[in-house]
C-alpha cells in the first residue's frame, strides 16, 4: 500500500477490522424463568436474580418491577432498591445482560437489537409467570437506553410503565469531535482493545455516587467490569445515539417517570434535559439536588426509591389483583 495517503490507508484498515459481536444461540423457543436463569428464545441462559415481595403481598405482588442495569454493572445493582421495594409489596426481577456479569461471553456487546430482543422476551415471560400483576419496566444508565429505545420500537414491550432512572442519552452530537473520531478509529483498527474504565482517574476524578462503601464494594466484585473493549463502546455511544432520538419515534407509550441527580457526573445535563424536553408531558420527571449517577444507591436513594414506588402504586389499575392487594395495605 506504498504511496497510498495515510487517510486512505486508515480507512482500508478500518474496513478490515469490525467490532466484535457476542454470538447468539441457535434454537428459537419460548422464552422462560427458571431456577434463578432468564432463558431467551435463542437458548441464551442469562443469571437472574430475584427479590420477592415480603409479607401479606408474597406470592402476590403489588407490582413487579423488570430491572435493567448499567454498563459494567449486572444484576446486583440493584440489590438496594430491589430490597427496599420488597419491604413493599414489589417484587423485582433483573438479569445480567449479554455480555455482563456472570453470564456467557463477558465483555461482548451483544447489539442494541438484542438487548432490546431480551427486554421483550423477559417481559412475556414474567408475565407468564406472574398474571394479572402489573409490569414496569426500569432501566438504569445504560439499561436507561435500552429500555427508552425498546419503547420507540416498532415492537415495543407490553408493560404498564416505565422507569428511567439517569439514562444513558450523551449521542455522538453531544460529543466533541476528538471523542469520536478516537471511538471510531478504536473500534475499527482495534477493536479489542481493552479500556480501563478507571483511567479518566489519572486525569479528571469522576464521581458516580456519594456512597463510597458501595463504590468500593464495586472495586471488590469480580463480576463488576473493571476494563472494556473499544468495540463495547463503540456499540454503547451506538445505543446512546439511539436514545438521544427516542422520544421523536414513540407511539401510544406507556406512562414514563424520569428520576435523574443534579450531581450526575457521568452523563451531561445538556443531553438529559433535551431529551425530558423532547419527552414533554409524557414524563413524570424527579430531579434531585443531591442526587449522582447511581441514583438508587447513594446515600439519599431512600427519596427516589420511596418516589418509584409512589408513582408505580399510582398508576396501578383499579380491579385487579395487585390494586387489591394495595387497598389491603392503607
Amino acid at each position: 500500500m506504498r504511496g497510498l495517503p495515510g487517510f486512505l490507508v486508515c480507512l482500508l484498515l478500518a474496513a478490515a477490522c469490525a467490532p466484535l459481536r457476542a454470538p447468539m444461540g441457535n434454537q428459537i423457543d419460548p422464552p422462560s424463568l427458571e431456577g434463578g436463569l432468564f432463558v431467551t428464545q435463542d437458548g441464551t441462559r442469562l443469571p437472574m436474580r430475584e427479590w420477592d415481595a415480603e409479607g401479606q403481598w408474597k406470592g402476590h405482588p403489588r407490582a413487579l418491577v423488570l430491572a435493567l442495569h448499567g454498563m459494567s454493572d449486572y444484576s446486583n445493582a440493584f440489590a438496594m432498591p430491589g430490597a427496599f421495594w420488597a419491604k413493599q409489596g414489589i417484587t423485582t426481577l433483573v438479569y445480567d445482560q449479554r455480555g455482563f456479569g456472570a453470564g456467557p461471553n463477558p465483555g461482548l456487546w451483544a447489539g442494541a437489537d438484542i438487548m432490546r430482543r431480551d427486554v421483550n422476551d423477559f417481559v412475556a415471560a414474567a408475565r407468564a409467570r406472574f398474571p394479572g400483576v402489573p409490569v414496569f419496566l426500569l432501566g438504569e444508565s445504560m439499561g436507561g437506553a435500552v429500555a427508552l429505545t425498546a419503547l420507540a420500537d416498532s415492537d415495543p414491550p407490553d408493560v404498564d410503565g416505565a422507569i428511567l432512572v439517569a439514562p444513558a442519552v450523551w449521542s455522538r452530537g453531544d460529543m466533541p469531535i476528538s471523542y469520536r473520531v478516537a471511538l471510531f478509529m478504536a473500534a475499527h483498527l482495534w477493536p479489542g482493545l481493552v479500556l480501563s474504565n478507571s483511567a479518566a482517574s489519572h486525569v479528571v476524578t469522576i464521581v458516580p455516587s456519594d456512597n463510597i462503601e458501595m463504590l468500593r464494594a464495586l472495586g471488590r466484585d469480580p463480576l463488576f467490569q473493571k476494563k472494556t473493549r473499544a468495540d463495547t463502546l463503540f456499540g454503547l455511544v451506538n445505543l446512546m445515539d439511539e436514545a438521544r432520538t427516542a422520544p421523536a419515534r414513540l407511539k401510544n407509550p406507556p406512562p414514563i417517570l424520569f428520576l435523574y441527580g443534579a450531581k450526575d457526573q457521568i452523563i451531561p445535563a445538556a443531553p438529559t434535559k433535551a431529551v425530558i424536553a423532547a419527552l414533554g408531558a409524557r414524563a413524570d420527571v424527579h430531579r434531585y439536588a443531591n442526587g449522582y449517577h447511581m441514583l438508587l444507591r447513594d446515600l439519599d436513594r431512600a427519596l427516589p426509591q420511596q418516589d418509584a414506588a409512589d408513582w408505580m402504586f399510582q398508576h396501578v389499575e383499579p380491579g385487579n389483583v395487585a390494586a387489591a392487594g394495595n387497598k389491603s395495605a392503607n
